[in-house]
């Protein structure tokens, strides 16, 4: 019986450092990326893909702005944008792992799922949205926005300007997850919960509605990988193994950590947030609440034995 994973893939599977973002780059990732999973593939693995998105829905955001400047055209909000997003990055990453297939001599169905992801309307970050998105403003500008969406914005440390923040809810439950195992298990390549999925809660009773919002795409992946009975979760980086003390003269690299391990580094804050913190957080659900391995490492050491780091219950 095959085992099934579930595999996050970081933010420069589709774009890499110093790139512009074509479309000819992202394919060109993308069909990088999708080489490596043919090592779970062969290894008898069932797969699930995540993804984020966080360089696309900036772009999408800022292609709504000109549009809304130039033309008057209606800004779209953020849930619509995550879902434009999920579209478009399924699109490239079914088409590419497709012609990795072709080449390979293998058939599998692919199939992209626009993902919705449950939130609580109550979650406490609601209350102090942390998170930027988009595009940076002038405070004039984002002061002008701010009184006619109430939309709130923060001044980038760095002095480049202000940015919208958003809240990063807690993921509750993964929409069509069951249809998601099943078509998993069954053989198919599943791609879903693409950018932490588009956030939703309940408005009323029976209605869901979409909000403003960023679901950690790592902990998403988590949540999926628990709700669909996954046999592993990989969170794919651009880095070899995690490490304490991170680029600097101590650096050490870990090769396998416990479920205490992983929480007790964290707490010591060993690991930065915005980089490896919410990595360490999601292997942390995932093995706690599975008693499974996660492994976080690079996308080529993929399905290596000997690759990455490894969390584990005991």
């Amino acid at each position: 019986m095959k085992k099934l994973a579930v595999v996050a893939l970081g933010g420069n599977a589709l774009i890499g450092p110093g790139q512009k973002g074509t479309i000819d780059d992202q394919e060109g990732n993308a069909y990088k990326t999708c080489e490596n999973l043919l090592t779970l593939l062969n290894r008898n693995y069932n797969i699930v893909i995540t993804h984020g998105n966080g360089p696309q829905v900036g772009n999408i955001m800022l292609a709504n702005t000109a549009g809304n400047k130039l033309y008057s055209l209606p800004d779209m909000p953020l849930d619509i944008s995550v879902a434009y997003s999920q579209g478009f990055i399924g699109y490239v990453i079914e088409q590419q792992l497709r012609n990795v297939l072709m080449v390979n001599d293998m058939d599998r169905d692919i199939i992209s799922i626009i993902t919705q992801v449950l939130v609580n309307k109550d979650d406490p970050a609601f209350k102090n949205p942390t998170k930027p998105i988009g595009p940076y403003y002038t405070r004039d500008e984002a002061e002008k926005i701010t009184s006619e969406t109430g939309a709130q914005f923060a001044k980038d440390p760095q002095g480049r300007g202000w940015r919208k923040v958003v809240a990063s809810p807690k993921p509750l439950v993964i929409s069509n997850k069951k249809s998601i195992e099943r078509l998993a298990r069954d053989g198919q390549i599943v791609i879903a919960v693409g950018g932490g999925g588009i956030p939703a809660y309940f408005k009323e009773e029976n209605k869901l509605q979409g909000i403003d919002a960023v679901i950690d795409k790592d902990l998403a992946s988590a949540l999926l990988a628990v709700q669909i009975n996954a046999d592993k979760l990989f969170i794919l980086t651009d880095i070899t193994k995690v490490c304490l003390n991170f680029n600097t003269p101590k650096e050490k690299p870990l090769d396998r950590i416990t479920l205490a391990d992983a929480k007790r580094y964290l707490k010591e804050g060993h690991f930065t947030e915005g980089s490896m913190a919410p990595k360490i957080r999601a292997a942390i659900h995932f093995v706690e609440n599975s008693g499974k391995d996660t492994i976080i490492t690079k996308t080529d050491l993929l399905g290596v034995d000997d690759g990455g780091t490894r969390i584990v219950f005991i």
